[in-house]
């Protein structure tokens, strides 16, 4: 009987185990209450961006953000010359922020595949990168695919090889990195261009699920048609995904090196990784002699370089 008790009480952790429920904790609503729950950041990139980023009221009266038929706009300044301060832009910061969720974003349209831009999707600490960064969407230029990356303040934390679809860049995720495998942080490019930039918005959009837990940083990207059923009806289950497109674990104490992360939207320009790979594009060197003449003098160029948001949601395992 006792063996029958023990064997019992297995079994139903087990059963809880694989059927752990996620809970909606915060629902970015997508009206203009959606930016009354972020920090519009006004200080100089520190990307070195060539962009100026402003406030709320600036970003409202000038249409950088706006909401409406349900989503939520947030873009670039596509009509002017910029002057030598840069081409103006908003970044977002959460003021709320999480220690492990689901975090699941739709989108009707990422900033397009558009030379001189840096968009980037991505959660990070106060003071990046001491409590780590997760980079969900990320690319630079005319770039195909997007590039989901790890950095962590501290050496000793690497991808491994299995469990997703993508493939990888680096491996080593301290941010100071240099050697085989490292520049910077872990980085695993997703294959199919379908979901990143001109290629994903030319489908109208999709959606991008991050499960970050103490094992693991995993990420899923679906198509509209195939968005599953638990994430439509608000009961989201990872389990049932398939195969992520990229999945972080290995020898990586995860809850030592990512804490306290706020979720962020941007664009910027040029700087550390559009600007320093200017040179090296057979589609936009030859567009201007360097990354930064180009944005400033050519507006029209960044109509396509804005986020709508459908949804944005973050849920707690409970």
């Amino acid at each position: 009987m006792q063996l029958y008790h023990i064997l019992l009480l297995g079994l139903s952790a087990f059963v809880k185990l694989a059927t752990a429920v996620y809970r909606l904790q915060d629902d970015y609503a997508n009206d203009d209450s959606f930016f009354d729950k972020f920090d519009f950041f006004t200080e100089p990139d520190p990307t070195r961006g060539f962009v100026q980023y402003v406030n709320k009221w600036d970003a409202k009266n000038t249409g950088l953000i706006s909401a409406g038929g349900g989503s939520v706009y947030l873009g670039v300044d596509n009509r002017n010359v910029a002057d030598n301060a840069g081409r103006d832009s908003v970044r977002l910061t959460s003021y709320k922020e999480y220690n492990h969720a689901l975090v699941i974003l739709d989108l009707a349209h990422m900033p397009g595949s558009v030379c001189g831009t840096w968009p980037a999707f991505w959660m990070v600490g106060t003071v990046p990168p001491t409590a780590g960064e997760i980079d969900i969407i990320e690319g630079v230029n005319e770039g195909p695919n997007n590039e989901i990356t790890l950095h962590t303040n501290h050496d000793g934390c690497s991808v491994d090889g299995g469990g997703f679809s993508g493939n990888i860049d680096r491996r080593n995720c301290y941010i100071y990195s240099t050697g085989p495998g490292g520049s910077g942080g872990c980085g695993i490019v997703d294959p199919d261009t379908a979901f990143y930039g001109d290629a994903f918005n030319d489908r109208g959009g999709g959606v991008f699920a991050t499960e970050w837990t103490g094992n693991a940083i995993k990420v899923w990207r679906f198509s509209n048609s195939s968005i599953p059923w638990d994430i439509i009806t608000g009961k989201p289950n990872p389990a049932a995904w398939g195969t992520p497109v990229a999945s972080f674990s290995g020898p990586c104490n995860i809850d030592s090196q990512f804490q306290n992360l706020h979720i962020v939207f941007d664009v910027t320009f040029c700087g550390s990784w559009a600007g320093s790979s200017w040179s090296t594009s057979g589609v936009c060197a030859p567009k201007a002699a360097t990354c930064v003449e180009y944005v400033q003098n050519n507006p029209w160029a960044f109509a396509e370089s804005y986020w709508r948001v459908r949804s944005l949601k973050v849920y707690q395992n409970v």
